[in-house]
């Protein structure tokens, strides 16, 4: 039996891939203070308009500008202060003709006021006049109702992902409770493997190694905002993987899978695959290094990944499929990782018609960013913890050569 039915780019293998995935989450509701990380099930709308009376935007002096038109330092207008604004509260007096009101940042702008002079362009005259040193326009340094949101205004969409300023947008709006999002998908983990024990086993006996796997996978799913299951370790056995795979898609908005090194035991992983249900696997090996032999399929239109058992390339796949895969079942496009470009210190061999991924340390040289290649098969997991990022070859490059520039995909 072939290794791979046929190797796919990254980009081609996501798109085919995902085409087929139809389910998404259930939205819920939770309160602004639970939002944060969570993505919009739909539109939210203001309930009034922000701000609801006019603003002070300065410290100073509310006015009728016409009564500032000509001032200068050379020949100021005097205007008589007829009283303060009291914060927190509706101003109740009146202002007239060459009149003013001390009035602080956020105050409410009395009716017969259209602007405010900045205390800076003010000085006292005597205990009851000031100076205007400089003319305002209409409306200068005065925030009108609705001037932030209107009433009815979208300000969240929906698919957005929540952030500190907009839990505090829906504060700001009384938006307390009742948020809509998506309900966290919950991805469902196996690791598989003959040669795979609980991460917890000591001393280990000739042949063992620990679920790396599992555990790294799990904290992937975390980070993106998922909810995880840990199955434990399935041994190499195709009738017990096909039942808890088939216990755990109910419930499961994702399957992930990391199988044994072997390509019987990757076979075995793509046959149980298509055993669950159509369409089944759709893309069967990425033309990538590490993690060529990726599996991706669908089943009752959730994404199902067969991860290969190496841990970094375990990692690297589940980084490029996997975390844009939660986002995207919470109905929302998958942000871009974090990217910057360094200049590689080392010559990076490769070969055209794949893209390497190869873990980095990054340093700076002479005010520029370098990325410094830590070599190391793929099995060996500390070349990631020593690592600040990927380096990306492109598909269409033999290589990189020292000094030249390239993309580094940041953990």
């Amino acid at each position: 039996m072939p290794e791979f039915f046929e190797v796919k780019p990254p980009d081609e293998a996501w798109a085919w891939w995902w085409q087929h995935v139809t389910h998404r989450t259930q939205s819920e509701r939770v309160s602004a203070y639970e939002a944060l990380g969570r993505v919009t099930a739909e539109a939210v709308h203001s309930p009034e308009a922000l701000p609801a009376f006019r603003r002070a935007a300065v410290d100073g002096y509310a006015v009728r500008a016409a009564d500032t038109f000509g001032a200068s330092d050379t020949l100021p207008a005097y205007l008589e202060v007829a009283g303060e604004v009291p914060m927190g509260q509706e101003v109740q007096q009146t202002l007239a003709t060459g009149q003013a009101l001390l009035i602080h940042t956020g105050g409410m702008v009395p009716a017969d006021a259209d602007a405010v002079v900045m205390v800076e362009h003010t000085q006292r005259f005597d205990e009851r006049t000031i100076e205007v040193l400089r003319p305002v326009a209409p409306g200068e340094n005065v925030i009108q109702v609705g001037e932030d949101v209107e009433l009815g205004a979208e300000v969240l969409p929906a698919g957005h992902f929540v952030r500190p300023q907009d839990i505090g947008a829906l504060l700001a709006l009384g938006l307390v409770q009742d948020v809509p999002v998506r309900r966290r998908p919950l991805v469902s983990i196996f690791s598989t493997g003959d040669e795979v024990v609980a991460p917890g086993t000591a001393p280990l006996r000739p042949g063992q190694v620990r679920d790396i796997n599992g555990g790294t996978i799990q904290a992937l799913c975390q980070r993106a905002g998922a909810q995880t299951r840990l199955h434990g370790i399935i041994r190499d056995d195709a009738e017990a993987l096909y039942t808890a795979l088939s216990a755990a898609l109910p419930t499961a908005d994702m399957l992930v899978v990391t199988a044994g090194s072997s390509v019987s035991t990757r076979d075995m992983t793509a046959d149980t695959f298509n055993r669950l249900g159509a369409p089944g696997v759709l893309v069967h090996g990425v033309a990538a290094r590490p993690g060529k032999p990726t599996i991706l399929a669908v089943v009752e239109g959730k994404p199902v990944i067969g991860l290969p058992g190496n841990p970094v390339s375990a990692m690297v796949m589940f980084m490029l499929f996997g975390v844009p895969a939660i986002v995207g079942l919470m109905g929302a496009a998958a942000p871009r990782s974090r990217r910057v470009a360094a200049r590689v210190t080392a010559n990076v061999p490769s070969a055209a018609g794949r893209e390497d991924y190869v873990p980095v340390r990054l340093v700076e040289r002479s005010g520029e960013a370098w990325a410094e290649p830590i070599f190391g098969k793929s099995n060996l997991i500390f070349t990631l913890v020593a690592a600040d990022g990927l380096l990306r070859v492109p598909m269409d490059a033999t290589g990189l050569r020292e000094g030249a520039w390239a993309e580094v995909i940041l953990f």
